[in-house]
């Protein structure tokens, strides 16, 4: 990225028009690519190059040309453009911002458990949700999204015995979409799990003309209830394409910025959690990433992600799976 001999202001005295501004001027100047998941700030999803869920934000840093992927999300995704683009430097805003799904998955016990069932299973495929780190990535066969999960369990044949991880609720509701029966993780989302179904039937009863709109990752009986679930990219897509014009919104909350933009006539409105006062339905994580950050790591070149080539190769094969099958 190079070192920065311009004198600069301290970022306390930058308001959110010049923090912007010097983004924007930053990314020219370093030949960046600014990626955001769709559960990042408003702010932040403005000014980014391109917005997206998981597998959208995968394409497009296997896509870019440019020379740094600074990527507004949390740290597994950083991780899987970085396996994708091993000559490029990526940065993360903020490294803390992790994930429970990937936590919830340790590379030690997973390769303990994928060693002792193998054992009992030895044509056992490993599928992975996209949120767990890189060890457990290069650890799996395939990695998958929300959005292409169905496909991908389908394409493998019935007589095949599948690990589906860390998203316990996910998988779930893939076994009852697909009528497949796998063996489960037991990780959950610490947003998708806080949403109560109680609350919820109180919304729909406040907005009798509301439909309930549920990411998979929510529990069996949020999902159950929903009009309508499915990855955070089609929840978007299916408020632009209805003629409803209230939807409650079982996902981070940070999505409904793009609904409301793509839909300014319609009203969405955050799922509850149990917890009354609780800003549960926004992921403390994703959260991490603010202006100020996204402006530091630019002008700094860090915090950068790092991983080891042996971890990068073995990984990026299952992500490379996961591409081919999501054609």
């Amino acid at each position: 990225m190079g070192t920065l001999v311009e004198s600069v202001a301290p970022v306390q005295q930058l308001d959110d028009e010049q923090l912007v501004a010097e983004i924007l001027r930053l990314k020219r100047e370093r030949n960046a690519v600014i990626l955001a998941h769709y559960y990042q700030y408003s702010e932040v999803q403005d000014l980014a190059d391109f917005v997206g869920d998981s597998l959208e934000l995968s394409r497009k840093a296997q896509q870019t040309d440019a020379d740094t992927i600074v990527f507004c999300g949390v740290h597994f995704m950083a991780e899987t453009a970085k396996i994708l683009n091993p000559t490029k430097r990526v940065l993360l805003p903020d490294l803390a911002a992790g994930c429970s799904l990937a936590d919830s998955a340790p590379a030690d016990e997973f390769r303990r458990v994928l060693e002792q069932l193998r054992a009992e299973y030895p044509n056992l495929v490993a599928i992975t949700y996209i949120n767990c780190s890189a060890e457990v990535k290069a650890l799996s066969d395939i990695i998958c999204t929300s959005s292409n999960a169905e496909r991908i369990i389908r394409s493998i044949p019935e007589n095949v015995p599948i690990l589906f991880s860390p998203d316990r609720n996910l998988g779930a509701y893939l076994q009852r979409k697909t009528g497949r029966k796998m063996l489960l993780w037991n990780g959950t989302c610490i947003v998708h799990q806080s949403f109560s179904l109680r609350r919820i039937e109180e919304q729909l009863i406040g907005y009798p003309d509301a439909e309930l709109i549920a990411h998979p990752e929510c529990e069996d009986a949020i999902l159950a209830r929903a009009h309508f679930v499915g990855s955070t990219s089609a929840l978007l897509r299916y408020t632009i394409e209805s003629s409803r014009t209230t939807f409650i919104v079982a996902t981070e909350a940070g999505i409904i910025h793009q609904m409301e933009k793509a839909s300014p006539y319609k009203r969405f409105i955050p799922a509850l959690p149990e917890q009354e006062g609780c800003r549960c339905s926004e992921c403390p994580y994703m959260k991490l990433n603010t202006l100020e950050k996204l402006y530091l790591c630019m002008l700094r070149g860090e915090p950068e992600v790092h991983l080891d080539p042996a971890v990068i190769e073995r990984a990026r094969r299952p992500l490379e799976r996961m591409m081919e099958l999501s054609q």
